[in-house]
């Protein structure tokens, strides 16, 4: 179980802990929650789990009750510390490594030979959209269970002809489902956060695209750029022969050199020539 919001604000006390906001340092304090991301990532005892941020190990204490193998990163040296002498000991199927989770994406996990994984994790803001882009690179996990600030939940899962449709929407949709989350109220964290937070629910698909990095640098620019029109975009991105090629696939699709890059949709930003 969790530490209740008072608990928890002990136990920071007594590690002389200030939560850090640039950190995304809002600890879970309910329980509901807890149980709900193992429900919806289906964690069963045998899985291969990676948590980033594990904090004060609630959601890592629950993983493990599961039966799940853990690979957890935590930024923190503090917290990580703190782990190291109260969770790491007693857990022999708990992996814990002191690092950036953008440089470490997987938490030091080798998917080579270990067979398929999972993520179920409570992202920091700041670091959301580069750690998901990384882990969208490949080797992919099975699933993702992702607390998220729910503006950045509604940023994945926009649909084209949305303002907020955007790169990394087409990367993740591009290899996974949106499956039905769950709407995590402010109440649910210590400190308190400002906003609301949605744990997003992603499945693999059973054929999943993963973009090249040339395509990815140069749909990240046209997105930069988003006001204008596709075919001008290109203009200087692409060879013409290839510009052409493509512009000449989004006619055929009701669309072409007019469209701008949200009103394209995923399956034709896989057809990308890069």
């Amino acid at each position: 179980m969790p530490l209740s919001p008072s608990a928890t604000r002990d136990l920071l006390a007594r590690l002389n802990h200030q939560p850090k906001r640039f950190l995304g340092q809002n600890f879970l304090v309910d329980g509901n929650i807890v149980r709900k991301s193992l429900e919806l990532a289906g964690v069963a005892a045998g899985d291969n789990v990676i948590e980033i941020g594990p904090g004060l190990g609630t959601l890592t204490s629950a993983l493990l009750a599961a039966g799940a193998e853990v690979w957890a990163v935590e930024k923190d040296r503090q917290l990580h510390a703190h782990l190291t002498e109260t969770l790491v000991p007693a857990n022999p199927r708990l992996h814990l490594l002191e690092g950036d989770a953008v440089e470490f994406p997987l938490a030091g996990f080798d998917p080579a030979g270990r067979g398929p994984f999972k993520i179920v994790a409570n992202l920091p803001y700041a670091i959301a959209t580069p750690w998901l882009d990384a882990v969208l690179g490949g080797p992919l996990p099975a699933g993702l269970v992702l607390m998220l600030q729910q503006e950045a939940a509604q940023r994945y899962a926009a649909q084209p002809g949305s303002k907020s449709f955007s790169a990394i929407s087409i990367f993740l949709q591009a290899a996974y489902e949106l499956a039905p989350g769950h709407k995590v109220g402010s109440g649910c964290f210590y400190p308190k956060p400002d906003v609301e937070s949605y744990l997003l629910n992603l499945v693999r698909r059973p054929a999943p695209f993963v973009f090249s990095p040339g395509a990815k640098i140069l749909i990240r620019a046209c997105f930069q750029q988003r006001r204008k029109q596709i075919g001008s975009l290109l203009r200087d991105k692409l060879p013409a022969d290839q510009s052409a090629a493509w512009l000449a696939r989004l006619t055929a699709a009701g669309l072409g050199p007019q469209a701008r890059p949200e009103q394209i949709p995923v399956a034709l930003w896989q057809e990308f020539p890069v």
